[in-house]
């Protein structure tokens, strides 16, 4: 049975913190360097987690508080690669068996490391498992679920991030996250929210897959037309479903829309400013600050992850 969607508290937030705490990393917060003139932008460097990606806050979380029967069934979720590293690296650690419905087309770099932490991979199209996330079943798979972004303890760890970021910015005006699933925004959107409701929470999107900005145009959770798959392959869903809309609409201010080209620009400022290598959904929130259209600043930009074959960033940064 799939529980009903609630508020995410700052008491389940905060609790989450002190049940990750020796997972998690607390990310540094960076100052972008553009100069004297150029806007205050600073890094949340989420792609320097154990997993290279934010998801390990979420995983770590809704693993922990599985029951002694949840655990014993084993998990298993859906991924394009950083969630299934995620769910798959707190499995290990508390000796629990894990299978991933993962994406066909997910980069090499993120399959050879969640057989690495263990889990069984399932390759399926991002159409079907698209259609799993939204159905929150797989036909053929035991277990005990996590849902990569529609599960509270999930969304609660990522939460744990803004609590970071309010306290290592504390002057911040406007945030800003990649939107996939949705996750990532509710969680950090939750928190940051309870403590500042004046601060702007901002997601970025593809121009290829931007549901949540499209969702907003017609004022209903909707499918995104001409949806195509790209190199950012983190985020950029098919679609925003009912649940995660009645998560994400209360908290989130706006979805900026960045094209490809942008977000290429801003993997390779990254990597010359802050030599960090950010995978296409870690740099759609640089792309979203840099188009001008986030306000001014302090701006948070959440670097997502970093998972991307090096020798595909470097193609991408070369152009």
């Amino acid at each position: 049975m799939i529980e009903p969607v609630r508020p995410i508290a700052i008491a389940d937030i905060e609790a989450a913190r002190a049940r990750i705490a020796g997972t998690v990393l607390r990310t540094p917060l960076v100052r972008l360097d553009l100069g004297v003139d150029g806007p205050d932008i600073r890094l949340k460097l989420e792609n320097l987690q154990p997993t290279n990606a934010y998801k390990i806050r979420g995983a770590a979380n809704a693993v922990a508080l599985l029951s002694p029967e949840q655990r014993a069934k084993g998990v298993w979720t859906i991924s394009a690669g950083n969630a299934g590293q995620g769910v798959a690296y707190a499995a290990r650690a508390a000796g629990i068996a894990c299978s991933v419905v993962t994406i066909e087309t997910a980069p090499q770099t993120k399959l050879e490391r969640m057989r690495a932490l263990g889990a069984t991979i399932i390759p399926v199209s991002y159409e079907l498992a698209w259609r799993a996330a939204e159905a929150h079943a797989f036909d053929g798979v035991d277990g005990t679920f996590i849902h990569p972004f529609d599960n509270h303890d999930f969304i609660a760890g990522h939460g744990t991030m803004g609590l970071e970021i309010l306290e290592d910015a504390p002057d911040v005006r406007t945030v800003i996250a990649a939107i996939g699933g949705g996750g990532l925004i509710t969680g950090v959107g939750s928190a940051i929210k309870a403590v500042r409701p004046d601060v702007r929470i901002v997601g970025a999107e593809p121009e290829t897959a931007s549901p949540y900005a499209h969702s907003l145009s017609v004022g209903a959770p909707s499918k995104f037309p001409n949806w195509k798959a790209s190199f950012v392959d983190g985020a950029g869903g098919q679609s925003v479903t009912e649940r995660m809309w009645d998560r994400m609409h209360p908290l989130v201010d706006d979805s900026i829309i960045v094209s490809l080209h942008e977000t290429r620009a801003a993997m390779r400022l990254i990597a010359e400013k802050a030599r960090a290598i950010a995978e296409g959904a870690g740099a759609l929130s640089l792309a979203a600050a840099l188009s001008g259209r986030a306000g001014d600043g302090p701006i948070v930009c959440i670097v997502s992850g970093g998972n991307i074959d090096l020798k595909k960033f470097a193609e991408l940064v070369a152009h």
